[in-house]
Order: C-alpha cells, then sequence, then structure tokens
C-alpha cells in the first residue's frame, strides 16, 4: 500500500519547448488541471540542459520552428542519450505541408505531430495517453526492483538456510557420535563395569561367610561396608541404565490396562511391599495409550520412592488413581484444553517435602535427605519425568513435610 501511494503521489512532468511565452502559457492552460508538472525551456539548447539534469519525464511537447536550434536538431541529439531516447517526443509547427517534412520529424525521433492551432481535446487526449503510458512503466519499474529487492533477501535467506543446514548436518554427525560413545559407555556399564562388582561381591561374600568368626570386630564392620558399597555401586549403575534407556527413539504406543501394569510392579516388589506393611489403593478407569515397558518402569520407581520415604511409625498407604478428562477442565496452562489427557495420581502418606522443593525433586542426583537416613541413588524421580516427557506428558508433584506427597501425571490421549 505505501509503494502503491507514492507511485499516485509522484508528479508526471512535462517538459515544453518553446521561443515564445505566449505558447508555453497556453499549453499550460489547455493542460491544466490534470495533475502535471510543467518544466519550460525556451529554446533547444535549455532543453537539453534541463533533460541532463533531469531525465524522468512522461513526454516533451516541442516546438519545431525556433531559432539557432529548432525541433529535428534537438529531438536528434536527446535521441543520441541512452537515457533519453525513449521518452516520446511530440512536435508542435504550424507547418507540415509536405511528406519529407513529415518524415524528417519521426527520422529525427518525433512520436507524433499537432498542427497550430491546437485542439485542447485532441492535446490533452494525446498527453494523457503518453502520461499514462508513463505511469504503467514507472508502476513496472518500481515493481521490478521490489522483486529484485526481494529475490535478494530469497537469495540471502536462502544461503543462510543453507549454512544452517551444513550446521545442523554437522551437529548431527556430532551427536551420532556421541550417541556411539553413549552405546559404548552404556556396554562398558553394563558389562565390563558390572564384571569387577560382581567378583568383588562374591569374594567379600565368601570371606564374610567363611571367615567371618575369625575377623576381628573392625575387620567384620569393614568387610560388610565393602559388601554394602559394592551393593549399592551396582544399583546406580542399574539406575543410570535405565535412565539412558528412556531416550528411546522408537515409541510404540499400545492400548494398555494400567491395572495389569500395577500388578505386574506390585508382583516385583512383593518382598519390598510387605517389608513396610504397605497397601496400595488403585481406582482405574479404561486403558489408555502408553509405552508398556516405559510405564512399568514409571510405576515402579514412583512405588519404591513412596517405599523409601515412608513414615516408620505409620503403615504405609499408596493411592493410585486414572481417569480421561479433558484438558479444559484441569487447571493447567501447560495442558491443551482442546485434547484428551490420561490423569494419573499417585498420594502416598510418607515423609512428604517441603513444596519449594517440588521442580528439585526430579533432577539427576537430586536428594533432600541424607543417605544415612533414607537410602537410594538420586535417580528413580529424574527417570520418571523422563518417561512422563516421552509419552509428550508434564508431571508435577505437591507435599507438605510429614504429610506425604502427590504426584499428577498427565499423558495426552490420541
Amino acid at each position: 500500500m505505501k509503494n502503491q501511494n507514492s507511485i499516485e503521489e509522484h508528479s508526471v512532468k512535462i517538459l515544453i519547448v518553446d521561443d515564445k511565452k505566449e505558447n508555453l502559457l497556453s499549453l499550460q492552460v489547455i493542460l491544466a488541471d490534470k495533475g502535471y508538472e510543467f518544466v519550460e525551456a525556451t529554446s533547444g539548447k535549455d532543453a537539453l540542459r534541463i533533460l541532463l539534469k533531469n531525465q524522468d519525464f512522461a513526454i516533451i511537447l516541442m516546438d519545431v520552428q525556433m531559432p539557432l536550434m529548432d525541433g529535428f536538431e534537438t529531438a536528434e541529439l536527446i535521441r543520441q542519450s541512452d537515457k533519453l531516447k525513449h521518452v516520446p517526443i511530440i512536435f508542435l509547427t504550424a507547418n507540415m505541408n509536405t511528406s519529407d517534412y513529415i518524415f524528417k520529424g519521426y527520422q529525427s525521433g518525433a512520436v507524433d505531430y499537432m498542427i497550430k492551432p491546437l485542439s485542447a481535446e485532441i492535446l490533452q487526449a494525446k498527453v494523457m495517453v503518453f502520461t499514462e503510458l508513463y505511469k504503467k512503466n514507472r508502476e513496472l519499474r518500481i515493481r521490478e526492483e521490489e522483486a529484485s529487492a526481494l529475490n535478494a533477501k530469497i537469495t540471502k535467506a536462502n544461503e543462510e538456510l543453507a549454512a544452517q543446514y551444513i550446521a545442523i548436518e554437522k551437529y548431527a554427525t556430532e551427536l551420532k557420535k556421541k550417541n556411539t560413545e553413549l552405546d559404548a559407555f552404556t556396554h562398558i556399564s553394563s558389562h565390563d563395569l558390572q564384571e569387577p562388582l560382581r567378583k568383588i561381591q562374591t569374594f567379600t561374600n565368601i570371606i564374610l561367610a567363611k571367615e567371618y568368626p575369625n575377623l576381628s570386630p573392625d575387620g567384620q564392620a569393614k568387610f560388610e561396608r565393602i559388601l554394602y558399597a559394592t551393593n549399592r555401586m551396582r544399583e546406580l549403575i542399574n539406575d543410570l541404565l535405565a535412565f539412558s534407556r528412556t531416550n528411546i527413539t522408537d515409541r510404540i504406543y499400545e492400548n494398555t490396562d494400567l491395572n495389569i501394569i500395577i500388578d505386574n510392579v506390585k508382583e516385583a516388589l512383593r518382598e519390598n511391599i510387605r517389608e513396610k506393611n504397605a497397601e496400595i489403593i488403585t481406582e482405574l478407569h479404561g486403558k489408555i495409550n502408553i509405552i508398556p515397558f516405559l510405564f512399568i518402569q514409571l510405576v515402579e520407581n514412583l512405588i519404591n520412592n513412596a517405599l523409601k520415604f515412608s513414615q516408620k511409625e505409620i503403615p504405609l498407604q499408596i493411592e493410585i488413581k486414572s481417569r480421561i478428562v479433558n484438558g479444559g477442565e484441569l487447571q493447567n496452562d501447560k495442558l491443551s484444553p482442546t485434547e484428551n489427557y490420561c490423569h494419573i495420581s499417585f498420594r502416598d502418606n510418607g515423609i512428604g517435602f517441603e513444596q519449594e522443593h517440588s521442580e528439585k525433586i526430579f533432577g539427576v542426583f537430586q536428594r533432600l535427605h541424607s543417605r544415612d537416613i533414607y537410602d537410594g541413588t538420586g535417580i528413580g524421580l529424574a527417570i520418571v519425568k523422563k518417561i512422563v516427557e516421552n509419552h509428550n506428558g508434564i508431571i508435577t508433584a505437591s507435599s507438605k513435610p510429614m504429610e506425604g506427597a502427590t504426584f499428577n501425571i498427565y499423558i495426552p490421549q490420541k
């Protein structure tokens, strides 16, 4: 719109050339009120001087019979300039009585003749045709300049995109290399690191089984510490492996009954649950679309977390509920109001934590309590959060000290 306005507001200039002042005035009177801007020249030499300074004229109206340099000579000189040769020239003359005279006019560069005395209507019509053509050409030129500028921007953008693509390819290559290194590390963690641990555990157990009575109390304590440390190391390695395996790319969702997953986890943790005298209460509604093997890890880690941080004097109670609900009904800005979610809540009556730590607890190796008081590696809840994120969901935690903790999980359901 801005460019269109600039085209319309740009004045259309007409150069009128005549050695008589009254003729110059007469031309301006005939063409008045048309929005034209007139520039006067009283001789051919004067016209050439003006054209050298300003070449943006829509048309030249030139008298043929002028002293010193007539209209034909002036037109021939104008046509020698590459920038001026396309400006249309209309000759104004009282003498047009021979074909040779007419031919000379066209040969010198005129596009038309008008015989004096001039017809105002015809002059207005001819000038309007050439000025409209000038406007169209000027508009086309501006459009071409805009297109050229746009093409330059597109070329620059393409060059920037090409550079970004090269950078992305380089990053992808580096990432592939890092993944290869990570796979190698995973192999080392799963085999090479655990093998010496198994030997340490084996020999420590043999010593404790066969030589325990022969050891001093201090020696017995030290071997027990060795066994405890190796067990913790193996637990830490297994948790790190579980954490790394949550970065999967093959996400195969299945319509799954949560009851089956929780039953499997309860069976796997049966001894731990019995030891804590824990009760798990479920209220689950319908199947949900999840990645089953990941969700088994999620449920196992949340139940383990509740078992670890239970209160000694109070029997542990864990409530697990699920429901399908629209995001618009949930008080969470991170959820889409047009999408359905499976809302899963895990609530326990354990020791809880201060609400200010509700984000910190999901970090790797983040612990709120000393290992001497509560066992664990500090990775379990980090695994839970990563699994939720792999399902494109979110997890929140709320709690008060000695009043238990509640974990709310929202998994989108397509």
